[in-house]
């Protein structure tokens, strides 16, 4: 290995040190509550050093939500390669997504949290590639909208707008989702979560069925 290769494996090592560490104390005390004090000491890094792999917390904080964007797209790529039909795929979407809302809940939040979370003033790599998962994430559902019009499994009539029609589905879904996570109320009665979502993955497949 050269000389140049082993120091770039060796800041990417480091890089992701920071993340591991940023991630123990954000999901621990809150965004908020954490001081880049606190990441340098659960990195072992001085505060120093901290600030010549980031700028501030805020980009910290966006190297955490790449990491749950890229876990979500892997979860949305498996879900389209398991499904032998359009249908199938889609359908196979919603329950990954549901998945990782349980499976990463820490993840599912941060993600929840990027539309309002305040971006770099300038344009950088790791923005780059966030947009790039969000347009993966939108483009598999999509692309799956498109076979189920191809193979027959879902309606053209109902999908007149295949990206339309994702937005619509992640929207719905996660409503839902957030509907079943929210605080509830001891006189009310409510439906099991687990049951509520299948159901409205399969209402909202219906919905695009011929």
């Amino acid at each position: 290995m050269t000389v140049r290769r082993r120091r770039a494996k060796e800041k990417q090592e480091r890089h992701d040190e920071i993340l591991d560490a940023a991630e123990l104390t954000f999901f621990e005390k809150g965004y908020e509550q954490t001081s880049m004090d606190d990441i340098a000491r659960a990195a072992q890094l001085s505060r120093a050093l901290l600030y010549v792999y980031f700028k501030d917390k805020a980009a910290i904080m966006r190297g955490v939500m790449l990491r749950a964007a890229q876990s979500l797209q892997r979860r949305f790529e498996c879900a389209m390669a398991a499904g032998d039909t359009g249908v199938a795929q889609i359908e196979g979407i919603g329950h990954a997504y549901h998945a990782f809302s349980v499976d990463e809940a820490n993840y599912f939040d941060v993600l929840t949290s990027m539309a309002t979370f305040p971006g770099p003033d300038e344009t950088d790599a790791q923005l780059l590639a966030m947009d790039h998962c969000r347009e993966r994430v939108n483009d598999l559902m999509v692309q799956a909208l498109q076979n189920g019009i191809r193979d027959g499994s879902l309606s053209a009539v109902h999908i007149n707008n295949p990206l339309q029609t994702a937005f619509y589905l992640q929207g719905a879904l996660h409503g839902v989702i957030m509907q079943t996570r929210g605080a509830k109320s001891p006189q009310g009665s409510y439906p099991e979560a687990h049951d509520l979502i299948k159901y409205t993955i399969a209402m909202l497949t219906n919905s695009i069925e011929p």
